[in-house]
């Protein structure tokens, strides 16, 4: 008697109309954020690309660039940006470090102290340029403070000037690099913390060695967003600085020849130098990053 023998069954072919419905909707989801990409940013980007090889005079050429570079006004801007982006960048980042690490595992009035922080953010440049007008300015508290201490004799300059600007972008920049990095440092996992105090290590060397090269990358972000911002100062720079002399910008020399002297052209290819030298420092500081550390940001330090 024959014995019949179990046939394997074919194999069942996966619904495609699933993996299509599931492409068109990460499709559709993706459109709105590259529509904005598109239009807020790669649009503007081009067409002022463009806009800065037409010079007023008519052709295409690169003269608006000549132009800036062998003109030692318009080209003192840039170097007067340099001198208040990179110091204030560098202060914020030496204070908000260890600020954020002090209180990374919480501390008595943190929310006190995270609400004094955002209002200078929540304020605006313009308010904050006032406020700082009035505080520290030849009749302002400080100096009265100072005079009645016996302290100084004469009110301090300490607006309309170089100093002026630096205390206006530090108020701002401190509160938004120091908010950034404590939500970096307190989402690392502290049991990794814990372990190297376990094995020996000494308060310091925890911070040198295990902390600081996890907090590098939240550093390296922080610093390059600060310096953007520090790089494109405007309003603190008109209000409490020297628009004519020492903290005219290089945002300030592009306003101008947009706005008085009415060369488009040439506006757009200082903005273009703008946009160049942060991208030339953001490059350099995301490889000094990479230098320090070359793990993941993010696996093994999250907890």
């Amino acid at each position: 008697m024959a014995t019949a023998q179990a046939q394997p069954l074919p194999a069942r072919s996966k619904p495609k109309s699933k993996e299509r419905s599931y492409d068109l909707s990460v499709l559709a989801l993706l459109l709105p954020a590259t529509l904005v990409v598109v239009v807020l940013f790669v649009y503007p980007f081009v067409y002022g690309l463009m806009l800065s090889f037409m010079p007023q005079e008519g052709g295409i050429s690169i003269s608006n660039y000549v132009k800036f570079l062998q003109d030692p006004y318009q080209r003192e801007s840039l170097f007067n940006t340099l001198r208040l982006a990179v110091p204030n960048t560098l202060v914020v980042l030496f204070t908000a470090v260890p600020a954020a690490y002090v209180m990374r595992r919480g501390m008595w009035g943190e929310s006190l102290i995270t609400t004094l922080l955002i209002l200078p953010i929540s304020l605006g440049a313009v308010l904050t340029s006032e406020g700082i007008i009035g505080y520290f300015g030849p009749g302002g508290w400080f100096n009265q403070i100072l005079e009645s201490l016996g302290i100084i004799k004469e009110p301090l300059r300490l607006t309309h000037n170089w100093t002026g600007v630096m205390i206006a972008m530090y108020f701002k920049q401190f509160a938004f690099c120091f908010l950034m990095l404590l939500g970096y440092v307190s989402g690392i996992n502290p049991n990794i913390e814990y372990s190297a105090r376990v094995l020996g290590a000494s308060p310091l060397e925890v911070l040198r060695r295990v902390m600081l090269p996890l907090m590098a990358p939240g550093i390296a972000i922080a610093t390059c967003l600060t310096f953007v911002t520090n790089f494109s100062v405007f309003p603190s720079a008109m209000l409490v600085g020297e628009p004519a002399g020492a903290t005219r910008s290089i945002a300030i020399a592009a306003y101008q020849m947009a706005f008085e002297h009415y060369d488009f052209s040439m506006a757009t290819s200082i903005a273009m130098i703008m946009g160049f030298a942060e991208l030339a420092v953001v490059v350099m500081i995301l490889g000094l990053r990479e230098r320090l550390y070359k793990g993941s940001a993010i696996s093994g330090a999250k907890g």
